[in-house]
């Protein structure tokens, strides 16, 4: 943690976004001097081994351009994404905000990304053949009523290549877009697209499981519609959660006012509440793997005492570093 304070100081003296890129660069030159070594603590979740329980959060490596480099740092699988049909280039910049005081992130990125067929050639080229998730979303241009069309064309893109397909509905930085998680398009989209992963599944003879990821900002109503949802069609897994509209925690800070979703501390007890919800509802029978506002080994503990299989981390990395990892994988 020491070592990584001083690179934090550095890093924080630039643009979020910049020192972002400058930091996975950095990692990827580095990666050919040391690679993390973690004792193994096997889990199996969706059919697979899990070399450890801590993976990263789709947004952290967009194109899946530093695959080889994060897993380097003793992640036990990673999540690439989001990624849309077609190129994007997301929001205005800047549209990702720190706050230190805080340990927190506002972004409103907007699945800024090359486009599919891009990230399917950065997993083929990556060395690392360990468990890589890919995270689906839809291209801003696209009507919401279209919005399934965009989902398959990533789903069968992807479908060989990943290890796992995310379905992200709930990013607040794309309009309409948490629309998807509610009723009727909720269930038709899933159901859509787990008629599509049968189809895959039977031509492949690969089944690749299929996830959705949920907001933090929705009602117990809600939570329990969608966990109704999720049951009836057989969903593999489900991510709780994604950033936050709310601003609880940080509503005196001069950014608070930024448009974009919260990441970080201000948020897990917001996770945590999804994550308790969903396990009384789903009852064993989903996975949950948790996301958001995961900083320390205790807080990962409480995810999994909730009912969490996995931790994903992202703003936990960035304020106190790969030594996170370890902590959560080997806590003391």
């Amino acid at each position: 943690m020491k070592g990584y304070a001083l690179l934090r100081r550095l890093l924080f003296t630039l643009p979020p976004e910049l020192a972002s890129c400058v930091a996975l660069e950095t990692l990827r030159f580095l990666k050919f001097l040391s690679i993390v070594k973690l004792n193994e603590r096997p889990i199996q979740v969706m059919g697979m081994t899990f070399p450890n329980s801590v993976g990263t959060a789709a947004g952290l490596d967009k194109n899946g351009d530093y695959i080889d480099a994060l897993a380097s740092l003793g992640f036990g699988f990673l999540e690439v994404g989001t990624v849309t049909p077609l190129p994007q280039l997301g929001n205005v910049k800047p549209r990702l905000f720190r706050l230190p005081e805080h340990e927190a992130l506002i972004n409103r990125m907007g699945f800024n990304n090359k486009g599919v067929d891009y990230l399917v050639e950065r997993i083929r080229a990556a060395h690392f053949k360990g468990i890589v998730g890919v995270n689906i979303g839809k291209n801003a241009a696209t009507p919401l009523a279209n919005a399934v069309e965009d989902y398959l064309i990533c789903f069968r893109k992807v479908y060989s290549h990943a290890s796992y397909v995310v379905v992200n509905v709930s990013s607040p930085n794309t309009k309409g877009l948490r629309e998807l998680q509610f009723g009727q398009p909720f269930l038709s989209l899933l159901s859509i697209l787990k008629a599509e992963q049968k189809c895959l599944w039977q031509a492949t003879r690969h089944y690749t499981p299929l996830v959705v990821k949920i907001s933090p900002d929705l009602s117990p109503v809600h939570l329990a519609e969608i966990a109704e949802i999720l049951l009836d069609v057989q969903i593999d897994g489900v991510i709780a959660t994604n950033t936050t509209t709310k601003r609880e925690g940080v509503e005196q800070h001069p950014l608070a006012k930024e448009e974009g979703g919260v990441s970080g501390s201000p948020l897990f007890s917001q996770t945590l509440m999804v994550i308790r919800t969903l396990s009384r509802l789903l009852k064993g029978n989903v996975p949950i793997i948790a996301c958001g506002g995961i900083m320390t080994s205790m807080e990962a503990e409480q995810c999994f005492s909730a009912g969490a299989s996995l931790v994903q981390i992202y703003t936990g990395l960035v304020y106190r570093g790969p030594s996170l990892i370890k902590d959560i994988v080997m806590p003391h």
